[in-house]
């Protein structure tokens, strides 16, 4: 488990361009069980790969014509049950951190596991996730 007060910046480089943070097993349930539309899920991490291309990418593709209805993360290492439940959704893959699915209508339709993002460039992971979007949203 790490230091929240570490955490907390991390954190706030979603939430505060508009993710939901979901830090709980029934906060995920609550989105990811009842939404049957386009809900993206950043399972945000400490590794140097999140900070210097996951979370900067993530926020470079929010510059798009069509985005998900929900915008969600949960964090790994920081929020253990809400992690593994909102895994629990992207059934028969396996677990990565960081990771960015894109679920539509409760499954998964795309995602970016961490070596989709490792050694890629905020802009080459905006770019994945705007072809996500244009096909899926």
């Amino acid at each position: 488990m790490y230091d929240p007060q570490m955490v907390q910046p991390m954190r706030e480089e979603l939430t505060n361009i508009g993710f939901q943070e979901l830090k709980t097993a029934d906060e995920v349930d609550s989105v990811l069980g009842q939404e049957k539309d386009t809900v993206l899920v950043v399972v945000n991490s400490v590794c140097g790969c999140a900070a210097g291309g996951c979370r900067p990418g993530v926020a470079k593709s929010l510059d798009n014509a069509k985005l998900p209805s929900k915008l969600t993360t949960v964090f790994a290492g920081q929020d253990k049950e809400a992690t593994n439940k909102a895994r629990s959704y992207f059934l028969g893959i396996p677990p990565s951190s960081p990771a960015i699915a894109l679920l539509k209508d409760g499954k998964v339709a795309d995602m970016l596991h961490r070596h989709d993002i490792e050694g890629f460039s905020p802009d080459q992971i905006a770019e994945k996730l705007k072809g996500f979007f244009d096909k899926h949203c």
